[in-house]
Order: structure tokens, then C-alpha cells, then sequence
């Protein structure tokens, strides 16, 4: 048999028994690696450890370490309570805060499993306290994980723009960002409207209060309800970010809405107020992000380096907030990216992808086989890790976008794009966590719910991407 059919095998066997299977997927990916290299192909351990992406791993850990401690010290609480009594009571806009906060977070570096497991928790305690569709609120925080998530120093950015990068592609990081962000707005418009945004519209808080005070118990729950979603990519798996349930405990949800009513209403008062300062180490930690985010973007410096740094900084101003952050890492993605990386890494050095990339150029239509890259990546995303997807299809489209037909720019946005809009599938992490923490009379109703969501998103968002990107070929 060819090595290069002994490798793409290889390939779809990762992800295949990675996803009916608790095997992790990134683990899984090293191991076949190794089998394949050192069985068949006569790589060596140190060929096979020359792919391995350095770079990407101090990106992975960085980003994740500060994003740790900025939820150790109440950073992201208050970046939550701040965008909330912003809306002024406004019960439309509360999904909106949601969706915006969850973008701030992906889109400085946390990863997307994490931001939706903090976030899921304190959406829902919303929709019980305020009557909101948990749809409408589940979609609309993983469509802001999204849109974040395609950031310069963001996980999602860093993958595509480095496999953009390593394989000598032209990329336009800024463009890929808000291109992603606004198709997540454009879809979110949607989702609002369609799963019962208008009758919020005109509704204040206090028009609820009867429901508020009758609904603090159940929002309560819902937190504890977040902590077992984060241990699972798919219901029963491992989750991306592995720091779904810690950060949701260290942040913590508005306490009004997830304190027990009885007893425990002073502590919760007490707690919103606490949540609402800006202390000294707050204030040090934003200064610290968007000193990251104008140190990456206008001046070329690596977001992992930059990230790490602050992170030493604020450990070393406060070593509490740095309490177990290094175990909070998402070092179940950095498994998984790395993994990944390093597989398809020996790929290319075998010229597999270049084997592949010609023959998807030999269909002799190479915008068919474009929209056929957008399916394929938004079907495996639907069922597996989205970061392990981004990992893996860009460097596989390389050899057909080096041959100039299609314009790079444009493909690899419809490809991003594609494979990170169908997270909304319960299958995937994303959806899995909303499910997961959706009140539990609506649970069912929920799951089902974002199953067809998901879904018709596998159908639409490859021909909506690629006629908006690859089609007028001015990217």
C-alpha cells in the first residue's frame, strides 16, 4: 500500500476513534505518528519530535495561563457585572452582553470550551431570572465564542495564522477576525429574532421581579449543573479547554442570580459588590490584556511570549491570583492541537498534503472542490474539536490554494468560518456545555434544539462562506 494512502488512513482513524471513543484525540494523533513514521515510512524519533510546534505550544499555554488568573482575581466577573448594568435593565440587551463578554474572552485568549463553560452558566441563570428563551441564549454565547475566537492572539487565530504562516500563504489576520465577527453578528441578528428576541424587546427588569425572586433557587443550580459539562468535548468526553468547570467555580455568576434565596441573600449582596470593584489587581490585569493585544497587533510581537509575560508580571505583583493557574491551563488542548500538528507536520514532510492538494486541483474545478473543503471541515467540526479540525484541513488545502485559482485569503475565512459556526451542535463541545447547563425542565427541548441548529448550520454556512468569500475572488 502507498505511504501516502498509509497516512491519510491514519488521519481519518485519528478522528474517527477519537470521536466514538473517550481515546483523546491529540494523544491519539502523537501515537499514529509514531506507528506510521517509525513502521512504515522509516522516520525517526527525531523527525517525528521535528514537528512538533514550539511556537504553538507557548501560544497555547500563555494565552491560557493569563486567562487563568484573570479569572482567579475577578477580572472576567467584572468584565461580566460591568457589561450587565450597562444595558441599564433592558431584558433584549442581556443576550447581546452575553454574546459580547463571551467575545472579549476568546477573543484575548481564552479558549472557547472555557469562555462558553464560565459564561453558559450565568446566561441561564438569566433566562430563569428573566424568562429568556435558553436557545436564544445559548446560541447567542457560542456565536460571540466565535466571533472572538478568530482574534490575532486568540487560540482559533493563532492556529489558522500560523499554518497560514509556516506554509508561506498570504493571510490577513485583521481581515479574518472581523470577518468572522461580523458573519457571528449577521447570525446572531438571526437567532435573536428567530427564537423569540422580540418579545424581550421592551421589557425591563423590574417587570419581572415576581419572577426573579421566585427563580434564584433554580439558578443556583445551574452552576453546579456547568461543573460536569466541562469534562466532556461531547457528552462523556474531554473537554478542549479542560477548564470549563474550574473557571466557572473561580468566576463565578452574578449573585442575584445564583444564590439560593433564604439564608444566603446577604452573602450574595455582598459578593455582587465585591464583583463590581475595580480593584488595583483588576485594573492591572486589563492593562495588562490590551497591552498584549496593542504589543501583538502593532508591533509583531508573539501573543504566547506577550501573554506569558503578563501573566509573570501579575503573579508576581499577586501570587494569589495565580493559584493554581497552571493546572487550569487547557492542557487538553494543547494536547490536542500539538498532536495534531506534529501528524500532519510528518504529512507534509512525506508530501502527502502535496499528493492530496493535486489531486483535489486535478478535479479541474477549483471552486467546487473550494465549497468541498468548507463541507468537509464544517461536517467533522459538527461531531469533533473544531481546533483540531483548523489544525489539520488548512494545511491539507495549501497545495490546492498554492496553485492560484483560488484566492487564499477568501478560502481560508470560508474554512474558519465553516468549521467554527457549527459548534452550536450539542455534539460538539460548545453545545454540549449550553445543553449541559440549560434549566432542566428545558434540557430535552434545548438539546433538540440546537441539534437542528447545528445542523442546518453544517448545510448553510459552507455556500453562504463560500459565496461571500471565495466566489468574487477579490481575497
Amino acid at each position: 500500500m502507498p505511504d501516502h494512502v498509509i497516512a491519510i488512513i491514519g488521519l481519518v482513524l485519528v478522528f474517527a476513534v477519537a470521536t466514538f471513543t473517550s481515546v483523546h484525540m491529540g494523544a491519539l494523533a502523537i501515537v499514529a505518528a509514531f506507528v506510521i513514521g517509525s513502521g512504515f515510512v522509516g522516520r525517526s524519533a527525531d523527525d517525528i519530535f521535528g514537528g512538533f510546534p514550539g511556537d504553538l505550544f507557548v501560544v497555547l499555554v500563555g494565552v491560557t495561563f493569563l486567562f487563568a488568573i484573570a479569572n482567579n482575581n475577578g477580572t472576567v466577573n467584572w468584565l461580566v457585572q460591568s457589561a450587565t448594568r450597562a444595558v441599564g435593565g433592558r431584558i433584549a440587551l442581556i443576550p447581546w452582553v452575553m454574546f459580547l463578554v463571551t467575545a472579549v474572552l476568546t477573543a484575548t485568549g481564552a479558549v472557547v470550551p472555557a469562555a462558553v463553560g464560565i459564561i453558559a452558566p450565568i446566561g441561564m441563570g438569566f433566562c430563569v431570572r428573566y424568562r429568556i428563551n435558553p436557545v436564544l441564549m445559548g446560541l447567542l454565547i457560542i456565536n460571540g465564542a466565535s466571533a472572538g475566537g478568530f482574534s490575532p492572539i486568540s487560540i482559533f487565530g493563532s492556529i489558522t495564522n500560523g499554518v497560514v504562516s509556516r506554509n508561506e500563504l498570504a493571510g490577513n489576520p485583521t481581515l479574518l477576525f472581523v470577518s468572522s465577527f461580523l458573519f457571528n453578528v449577521v447570525l446572531s441578528l438571526v437567532v435573536f429574532f428567530l427564537f423569540g428576541g422580540r418579545s424581550l424587546m421592551g421589557r425591563r427588569a423590574e417587570d419581572t421581579q415576581n419572577a426573579t425572586e421566585s427563580g434564584d433557587g433554580e439558578g443556583g443550580s445551574l452552576v453546579t449543573a456547568g461543573a460536569p459539562a466541562g469534562s466532556g468535548e461531547k457528552p462523556g468526553k474531554e473537554t478542549d479547554g479542560g477548564t470549563g468547570a474550574t473557571a466557572v467555580k473561580g468566576g463565578g455568576a452574578p449573585a442575584p442570580v445564583t444564590a439560593p434565596s433564604g439564608a444566603g441573600g446577604t452573602t450574595a449582596v455582598e459578593e455582587e459588590e465585591e464583583a463590581a470593584q475595580l480593584t488595583g489587581i483588576r485594573a492591572l490585569t486589563l492593562l495588562g490584556l490590551v497591552g498584549m493585544v496593542v504589543g501583538t497587533l502593532f508591533f509583531d510581537l508573539d501573543p504566547g511570549l506577550m501573554a506569558l509575560t503578563v501573566g509573570v508580571v501579575l503573579t508576581l505583583v499577586n501570587p494569589a491570583s495565580a493559584k493554581g493557574a497552571v493546572d487550569a491551563c487547557a492542557w487538553s488542548t494543547v494536547l490536542l492541537v500539538c498532536g495534531i500538528v506534529t501528524f500532519v507536520t510528518m504529512m507534509e514532510d512525506m508530501g502527502t498534503i502535496d499528493f492530496l492538494g493535486d489531486s483535489v486541483a486535478g478535479i479541474n474545478a477549483p471552486l467546487l472542490a473550494a465549497l468541498l473543503i468548507c463541507f468537509i471541515g464544517a461536517v467533522v467540526s459538527a461531531f469533533a474539536s473544531t481546533t483540531g479540525i483548523l489544525g489539520a484541513l488548512i494545511p491539507l488545502a495549501v497545495p490546492f490554494l498554492q496553485g492560484g485559482h483560488v484566492g487564499a485569503v477568501g478560502m481560508i475565512i470560508a474554512l474558519a468560518v465553516s468549521s467554527s459556526v457549527v459548534d452550536s451542535s450539542p455534539f460538539s463541545t460548545s453545545g454540549a456545555l449550553v445543553t449541559a447547563n440549560a434549566p432542566a425542565e428545558q434540557r430535552e427541548m434545548v438539546f433538540k434544539k440546537l441539534m437542528i441548529w447545528g445542523f442546518s448550520m453544517v448545510a448553510v454556512a459552507p455556500p453562504v462562506t463560500w459565496l461571500l468569500f471565495v466566489i468574487p475572488g477579490w481575497l
